[in-house]
């Protein structure tokens, strides 16, 4: 949707419009028990509520039952609705007077396309508002008991898209951040890890560098794939991983097998008390 078309829309409201207001909201990681309860209110309240793929479908329950419910799902190659068009509907129904409810999974604002929604109430005149959620890389990780930093081991994490690896858009610098970051989350990796992978080890990445797999993070279908770094992708093929899924590179990764030795350690002796 043109700045031509936003204009248009803003002397609308200009004209006299009861415009409405909308909420941009992270509706969190999966587990409907992790959005945040600002979140939770504004479902409650919502007049239209656009979702996407990866919001909990149980959460559409907390909606009033005269509200209205688009699915705005993106899937690899499939986009129920352009992007452009899920935002001239925010706009229309929010100058129409509505609240419209954006439900996004993760937090809007890490590879959400939050900031290009907000810039598009923006230009319209709207008011809008920015509710975080907890996004995918923390709460994927947390339920996989897979600390992102951890003293002594990571200092330092860095939330990286993985979707570009080997496309002709704007590449990863991964040559800068395989020996700058301690911890690297990876979303939207899985269909590109040999390429992933390569890149990280060419870049100077050591081979027996810690890694995982996290699939569907925080639901009761969540499944971890560990290995090394130069297995990674053999792993994943062999094990069929997909998506929704991010992988989590670097020493922390350790941490989580300790937990578990521990955990069986505890079980062993209890069961043998």
């Amino acid at each position: 949707m043109g700045d031509k078309r936003y204009r248009e829309l803003k002397d609308y409201k200009a004209a006299g419009t009861n415009a409405g207001k909308v909420s941009i909201v992270g509706a969190g990681p999966g587990d409907p028990e992790l959005i945040t309860v600002k979140a939770l209110r504004r479902l409650e309240e919502a007049d239209l509520l656009l979702y996407d793929r990866l919001v909990n479908r149980k959460l559409l329950d907390y909606a009033k039952p005269e509200a209205v419910k688009i699915y705005c799902g993106k899937a690899p190659g499939r986009h129920t609705l352009p992007q452009e068009q899920i935002q001239a509907l925010m706009v229309q129904h929010a100058l129409s007077g509505k609240h419209v409810v954006r439900l996004k999974g993760g937090d809007p604002l890490v590879f959400g396309r939050g900031g290009e929604e907000a810039l598009a109430m923006a230009k319209a005149g709207i008011s809008y508002e920015i509710i975080p959620g907890i996004t995918s890389a923390l709460g994927a990780a947390a339920s996989g008991a897979i600390p992102l930093t951890h003293r002594g081991i990571s200092a330092s994490c860095a939330f990286v898209t993985g979707s570009r690896c080997g496309s002709g858009q704007r590449q990863v610098r991964w040559d800068l951040l395989a020996g700058a970051v301690d911890t690297l989350v990876i979303y939207m990796g899985v269909g590109e890890l040999a390429a992933l992978c390569g890149e990280m080890l060419r870049s100077g990445k050591a081979p027996d560098t810690p890694a995982a797999i996290i699939e569907r993070g925080t639901t009761a279908k969540q499944r971890i794939l560990t290995g090394r770094l130069d297995q990674l992708d053999k792993l994943a093929v062999s094990m069929q991983a997909e998506n929704p899924a991010l992988i989590v590179i670097g020493e922390v990764v350790r941490v989580r097998s300790e937990l578990l030795e521990l955990e069986a350690r505890m079980m062993e002796q209890t069961s043998s008390a």
